[in-house]
């Protein structure tokens, strides 16, 4: 194939931006507090990450761990605050009590965002109806990509459900024309396949730090994935 795959990292701070960047990545998820699966980062931290890598940052809208959505105006207030500070990417998503997408919240955060690009993220695998949710989101502005394992279980048992999807948006079916971001329990080995089912984006997080999250992000490591997207 010829299209490059995107390669998105995830980064907790500008160590890890510099070392995703020099190893390949397209495109960075700027994130804190992995433990609770990753929240909005300080505005300093953006600033800080902004200033080294001239890629692409989608920054994480999000204040505690799960996918209902908390305090919106406290969201509104971050995602502001961080538009002022030069963010113009993002990634969020939630859902409501009952498992649809919670769209007084997304609505409300996506008007604040003016047009800028966001990834819903993998609150999708944890909907009751993803083919539902996605016909529900179509028609937000910005949104262009979907974060998904296709399962909430992760990569593994998700991949019938990746395949199926991709082959929905190459048929151009209303509510798939987002592009699709496998993350999640994301290996090496299902790299060829879900490049074959034509998939052409990447998400990893663990994978890039050999030493855990602990640990910072490795070019070395990054850059094993770049060629093998590249190949």
């Amino acid at each position: 194939m010829s299209k490059r795959a995107v390669l998105e990292v995830i980064a907790l701070d500008a160590e890890d931006a510099i070392a995703a960047q020099a190893g390949g990545a397209d495109r960075l998820e700027l994130v804190t507090d992995m433990a609770a699966d990753g929240l909005t980062p300080s505005v300093e931290t953006f600033a800080a990450i902004r200033s080294s890598v001239d890629i692409g940052l989608r920054v994480m809208l999000r204040l505690a761990d799960g996918f209902e959505a908390g305090e919106v105006s406290a969201l509104v207030e971050r995602a502001r605050t961080l538009r002022a500070a030069g963010a113009d990417e993002f990634v969020l998503g939630f859902l409501d009590e009952h498992g649809g997408p919670d769209l007084s919240a997304v609505e409300r955060l996506v008007a604040e965002l003016d047009g800028c690009r966001w990834t819903f993220h993998r609150a999708i695998d944890r909907a009751a109806d993803r083919d539902a949710l996605r016909k529900q989101l179509a028609d937000l502005p910005g949104l262009d990509t979907y974060l998904t394992a296709g399962s909430a279980d992760g990569v593994d048992a998700g991949l019938d459900v990746l395949g199926a999807e991709a082959a929905r948006a190459a048929a151009g079916e209303p509510g798939y024309e987002q592009q699709i971001l496998v993350g999640g329990g994301l290996r090496l080995e299902h790299v060829a396949g879900l490049r074959a089912a034509g998939i052409s984006a990447f998400h990893i997080g663990g994978a890039s730090r050999p030493s855990g999250w602990e640990g910072p992000v490795s070019a070395d490591a990054v850059r094993v994935w770049r060629e093998a997207l590249d190949a």
